[in-house]
């Protein structure tokens, strides 16, 4: 039902999955995350346990192909489902069951894989990995998106679009995005639009945000005010509409 990527930035250890799907709500299934330990996504027949267990997994030191072999092996509906996943140091694997619809496949790549089943064909993974790779120097974000984007232009989820989702944790185990786009005509085009939005304000105040380390936080919100003003000056100086459809910005 579904396409994905998961991976992790090599250079910030940051990781990130993005998925679409002809189904309702893909995000609130596919993606399982935690910041410093790894990352996992589960689809086709989905189970959710794969999820839930393999992240818990991947926490207690298990290598990713260990956790597929565990989770499979247990399981009586395996050969209907798909999963692939990372760790926190990059080592990854995949499993495509051969009772999944077709076309389904997945591709692992280092710091990176592709999965997808009722695709229009493999150029889909293949177009998605390809543009991955290509936007090496953009952020973790764009690069997860436009991969996506490819793989939509190469075909996509054969019956259509409904769903998308991208989610990005850092080092914490809070992501540092998750926006979703459960039922649209166009989801991977809504998910730009928000992330947009979110570089408007909130992820700047998700530099504030307390962290392991920091249990505070910035509590000194002097200076990303000044930055969120300041980008909203340009925005508006440069006649931008905003991305956003909030209302107008009562302050009182």
């Amino acid at each position: 039902m579904t396409w994905s990527i998961v991976a992790r930035d090599p250079e910030t250890g940051h990781l990130g999955i993005a998925v679409a799907s002809r189904f309702f709500a893909v995000g609130s299934a596919v993606p399982h995350l935690c910041g410093g330990v790894g990352a996992v996504a589960t689809q086709a027949f989905v189970s959710p346990l794969y999820g839930v267990d393999g992240l818990a997994m991947l926490g207690e030191g298990m290598a990713p192909q260990a956790i597929i072999d565990m989770l499979t092996a247990r399981d009586d509906g395996a050969e209907q489902r798909q999963m692939h996943l990372i760790d926190a140091s990059g080592h990854n694997a995949a499993f495509t069951g051969t009772k999944c619809i077709d076309w389904a496949g997945h591709i692992v790549d280092e710091n990176v894989s592709v999965a997808g089943n009722m695709l229009a064909g493999p150029q889909v993974l293949e177009k998605t990995l390809d543009a991955y790779k290509a936007l090496s120097k953009a952020p973790l974000a764009e690069r997860l998106l436009g991969a996506m984007e490819a793989g939509e232009a190469a075909g996509g989820d054969k019956r259509g679009k409904q769903s998308a989702a991208l989610v990005i944790y850092r080092d914490q185990d809070y992501a540092w995005l998750n926006i979703r786009a459960d039922d649209h005509p166009d989801p991977l085009d809504e998910l730009w639009r928000l992330y947009r939005v979110a570089q408007e304000r909130y992820l700047h105040v998700a530099e504030t945000m307390p962290t392991r380390e920091n249990p505070h936080g910035l509590t000194d919100r002097t200076e990303i005010d000044r930055k969120i003003a300041e980008l909203e000056a340009e925005r508006l100086a440069a006649g931008r509409d905003s991305a956003s459809f909030a209302t107008p910005w009562n302050p009182s």
